[in-house]
């Protein structure tokens, strides 16, 4: 029985790792409109983790429907995936998983979560663990998981980077971040997720021969991208052709957010790079 079965009961609009920010975040941990259907230690929380880490998307989108918020309460504890103890040996996610699995791969800023679902259900002996702080996301994610039974899905809902501190080294297989927050301005590039110190951790994490998937609808992110990439040193860029960054990898399905992107006229930019032999 999978933990899904367990469960009973009923642009640029960007993303910050997949995180809608609006204007009505008023500042990092701030209750946008959408959070009230959140209850007062969630949003506490969700402040208090905002300040210590420097995230700065949303945490609460609208209010959630009932069903959701019991998934929350029943099934997240089950798929839930923990940090160790500060100053502990850092972990290898595989015993998070039963059985253990022949790898495991991870999403960063996983959104609504339909892309990590649909690599789960199509690759069962992987294990995935989503990272998600917007609590909409990881309610709907939780939704594909009961729908089809997943019990190869742990989920971290908070900021990726946190968890990534914390895993082995070589300890996964694929790392994904689809369409992170460009943060436009050059006062905020600060902000994103693809930075020298992001990319150093991505390396340790990362088995030798391992991908790092990466996809922006934004051009100048996309330079930025390549260009922090190509000067590390534990990188290189698989793509041979211009089709290689024009389309999405065969095996990766298309998510509403890249559907959307090319409705509005916006051209995705699909970016794979593969982890180098250490020493």
């Amino acid at each position: 029985m999978g933990v899904a079965d367990r469960v009973s009961g009923p642009g640029p609009k960007v993303v910050s790792e997949r995180v809608a920010v609006s204007g009505n975040v008023r500042g990092p941990g701030a209750c946008p409109e959408g959070c009230k259907g959140a209850n007062a230690h969630e949003i506490a929380e969700a402040r208090s983790s905002a300040r210590r880490n420097g995230y700065y998307g949303r945490r609460f989108g609208r209010r959630l429907r009932p069903g959701r918020r019991r998934l929350l309460e029943i099934l997240l504890p089950e798929v839930l995936m923990t940090l160790p103890p500060e100053g502990t040996r850092r972990v290898d996610p595989r015993p998070s998983f039963t059985p253990p699995p022949e790898e495991v791969r991870l999403e960063v800023g996983f959104g609504m979560g339909e892309h990590l679902a649909d690599q789960a259900e199509r690759h069962p002996e992987v294990g995935f663990i989503g990272c998600e702080p917007f609590v909409n996301g990881v309610a709907s994610l939780l939704r594909h998981i009961e729908a089809s039974g997943l019990g190869n899905v742990r989920i971290y809902p908070d900021d990726g980077r946190r968890l990534v501190a914390a895993l082995a080294d070589a300890s996964i297989a694929r790392i994904v971040a689809l369409f992170p927050d460009p943060w436009p301005k050059a006062r905020h590039h600060k902000r994103r997720l693809i930075q020298a110190e992001t990319l150093d951790a991505f390396a340790r994490i990362l088995e030798d021969g391992g991908e790092l998937r990466l996809a922006t609808d934004h051009a100048e992110y996309a330079r930025w991208m390549l260009f922090c990439l190509s000067r590390h040193e534990a990188f290189a860029w698989a793509a041979r052709g211009p089709s290689d960054w024009r389309r999405r990898p065969a095996d990766q399905a298309e998510t509403r957010y890249e559907a959307k992107t090319r409705e509005e006229g916006r051209r995705p930019i699909f970016l794979t790079f593969r982890r180098l032999p250490r020493g």
